[in-house]
């Protein structure tokens, strides 16, 4: 069901689009279609969530809530390279975040494509297409630059864990004491070093 509906986007003829997100998608296979549909269409970016970040309660129930976070940053981001994806059509970001639904109040926990979703919105609006969708000028989630309110992060990333995941070309999403929550990096998925392995190029 999901690679009829990633399918039906792959055709530029018939769908007219330049971001593809699918939020909590997280089988391999599956986000690897999504990124091979965009570097097929060569006109779109894939936005993926990586495989046991957080374990929602809807997939799975743990009696201990910290049992939910699946994996750590080394783990993904070495899981990332061993993927082996080379392509600038595709970009991921980590970890989860927290936001409140505003019909309910509740708090829930989003995967981060959403949040990257909105800030890219938010940063073409605010400014052009080419800057960066990131940093503290334009990756403020504490800010508003998701279009919902961010409250927390499901893990704290030191500066170890941020420089060990962006290594592996996957953008932290860092909680700073000051600054707030803020998306912290903009790096497509290619591995070859070019301006094609940042977002706001490609």
């Amino acid at each position: 069901t999901w690679k009829r509906a990633i399918d039906t986007v792959s055709d530029p003829e018939f769908i007219n689009m330049n971001l593809l997100a699918a939020p909590g998608l997280t089988q391999q296979a599956l986000t690897q279609h999504m990124i091979n549909v965009c570097e097929d269409r060569a006109d779109s970016l894939a936005l993926i969530d990586l495989e046991n970040v957080y374990i929602p309660a809807h997939e799975q129930y743990y009696a201990d809530k910290k049992d939910r976070i699946g994996t750590t940053p080394t783990t993904a981001a070495t899981a990332v390279r061993d993927r082996r994806i080379d392509s600038s059509y595709g970009c991921t970001f980590y970890p989860w975040v927290q936001t409140r639904d505003q019909d309910t109040g509740r708090m829930l926990w989003v995967p981060p494509s959403v949040v990257a979703l909105g800030t890219f919105s938010s940063s073409q609006a605010r400014s052009e297409l080419w800057f960066a969708p990131a940093g503290f000028t334009r990756g403020g989630l504490t800010e508003g630059s998701a279009g919902i309110p961010v409250t927390g992060v499901r893990e704290r990333l030191t500066v170890k864990k941020r420089d060990k995941l962006y290594e592996a070309n996957v953008n932290p999403i860092a909680k700073f004491p000051a600054e707030g929550i803020v998306v912290f990096g903009q790096k497509t998925l290619q591995t070859t070093r070019s301006a094609l392995d940042r977002i706001n190029v490609r």
